[in-house]
């Protein structure tokens, strides 16, 4: 079987057609990849990237017979500079000095640009994973508290998640000890 990123050609064929025809109908790449995605029984994120590694394939003749007359095209992925790193932290950091949650910091450092809200997520959670000390260093210098790491707000979720199951076992046990000692005594009453 003749594969292209990992997609047969006929699996490849099908993904392009149906993103060139979903374009066409006005749908946007994203509502394209996770509908594709959920028919395929495919995450929409490897959808996504398929198609992306599949557009820089250009050059590869079966690449371009499958494009042939699509006119599909990917824009170029611009990365954050160091400056607008540095800056973007800083726009992020005192939104939520305000109080905000990160999610309402970015939406309005963004003014409801979608595509830059989607990039300065992405490029906080990486920097969060990758780089606690620079968010740190950052929050230290707009006099928040740090910002705890990723494995930090992960177990305190597997913390928590653990105390929710324990107080619902804890119920159910105390409900079932409840109905015992109410049998109990109107055993006694008869």
């Amino acid at each position: 079987m003749n594969k292209i990123n990992g997609y047969t050609e006929e699996e490849a064929t099908g993904l392009i057609e149906y993103i060139y025809t979903g374009k066409n109908a006005g749908k946007t790449l994203s509502y394209l990849f996770e509908t594709y995605g959920r028919e395929h029984s495919r995450a929409k994120g490897s959808v996504r990237n398929y198609y992306y590694a599949f557009l820089k394939k250009r050059g590869d003749e079966r690449v371009e017979k499958i494009l042939d007359g699509k006119n599909l095209s990917a824009g170029v992925v611009k990365p954050f500079t160091e400056e607008e790193t540095d800056e973007l932290l800083k726009q992020i950091l005192a939104e939520k000095s305000k109080g905000y949650s990160i999610r309402r910091a970015i939406i309005n450092v963004c003014g409801g640009d979608e595509r830059l809200m989607l990039r300065m997520q992405n490029k906080y959670r990486n920097l969060l994973k990758k780089q606690p000390e620079r968010v740190a260093q950052a929050a230290r210098e707009a006099g928040l508290p740090e910002e705890k790491s990723f494995l930090q707000r992960k177990l305190e979720r597997e913390i928590d998640e653990l105390y929710s199951r324990l107080a619902v076992d804890l119920r159910r046990e105390n409900e079932r000890l409840k109905a015992e000692l109410e049998k109990l005594r109107s055993g006694k009453e008869e």
